[in-house]
């Protein structure tokens, strides 16, 4: 999963670099889903990307054209080489692990005859239209970056026996239909998309990573003449008034309680020491 998230970025930020392109250093985030409608193995990365990027001496916003961001077919050439490339370091770094049929790749004659036949395909890179503004953003946001594998409405029927859920067949015009599984045939495909403890599924890159965002993004907000989003006076009064006694960090402010409030908690605290 990591050599797919590394390929895409590495593929984005290369051919939005280059000046044949769009010439700019970009930013987005990258989101790694692993499955598809009816919980097969699916892994692909939704990446989100704004609609331009800074020149290379940071003077300049460059902005893409309206109806174009970056050609897929290129994309799909350079991410192709890029992925092929990672997987040939990993072979021979022994970082590869082959089960069930994939067992006769083990064998280096087999895994680069194997890596030939991937040359052969064109790779698939799909590009969406712009969102119609911030709260388009959000609302695509809201639904792809924290979902699991399936979620509870579409489950149909939950027996002794067998899970049934609904489905979209893309191959057929996104057709509904429904799926009933056995419990152990359902719970495996469910668990294959468990990722790992501390394997992040989103991330960062270019003007957007953790490293680089403080600096480039009040850039980005001055060559595109955007106001930052004023704190509002209760934040602000907050972070300055309260702090932590050992860490002096800001305190957020959950509750203000009234006198009379209070005056009952303190009650309470009392009677529940002398019952004590």
């Amino acid at each position: 999963m990591k050599l797919l998230v590394d390929a895409s970025a590495a593929t984005l930020l290369e051919v939005a670099a280059d000046p044949k392109h769009l010439g700019a250093e970009i930013g987005f985030l990258s989101v790694l889903h692993t499955w598809g409608q009816t919980l097969q193995p699916h892994p692909h990365i939704h990446c989100v990307v704004p609609g331009g990027g800074l020149s290379p001496d940071h003077h300049k916003w460059i902005r893409a054209p309206d109806h174009f961001f970056l050609p897929v077919k290129v994309l799909s050439r350079v991410f192709r080489g890029k992925f092929v490339a990672g997987l040939k370091r990993a072979f021979r770094h022994n970082e590869l692990a082959f089960f069930g049929s994939c067992q006769p790749l083990m064998q280096e004659k087999a895994f680069a005859a194997f890596l030939r036949m991937l040359f052969r395909e064109d790779w698939v890179v799909y590009a969406k239209r712009p969102f119609g503004g911030p709260e388009h953003v959000l609302h695509y946001l809201a639904r792809y970056t924290h979902r699991v594998a399936i979620s509870n409405h579409r489950l149909v029927e939950v027996t002794d026996t067998h899970v049934s859920f609904r489905w979209k067949d893309y191959a057929h015009r996104s057709r509904r239909r429904v799926m009933t599984l056995s419990h152990e045939e359902f719970l495996r495909r469910f668990l294959q998309h468990v990722l790992p403890r501390g394997f992040p599924r989103i991330r960062y890159f270019g003007l957007l990573a953790n490293r680089h965002r403080a600096a480039l993004l009040p850039l980005c907000r001055t060559l595109l003449l955007v106001r930052p989003a004023l704190a509002s006076p209760t934040s602000t009064a907050a972070q300055v008034l309260w702090k932590c006694p050992r860490c002096q960090g800001p305190m957020r402010l959950v509750e203000r309680l009234t006198a009379i409030q209070l005056g009952q908690c303190q009650r309470s605290q009392v009677g529940s020491l002398d019952s004590s």
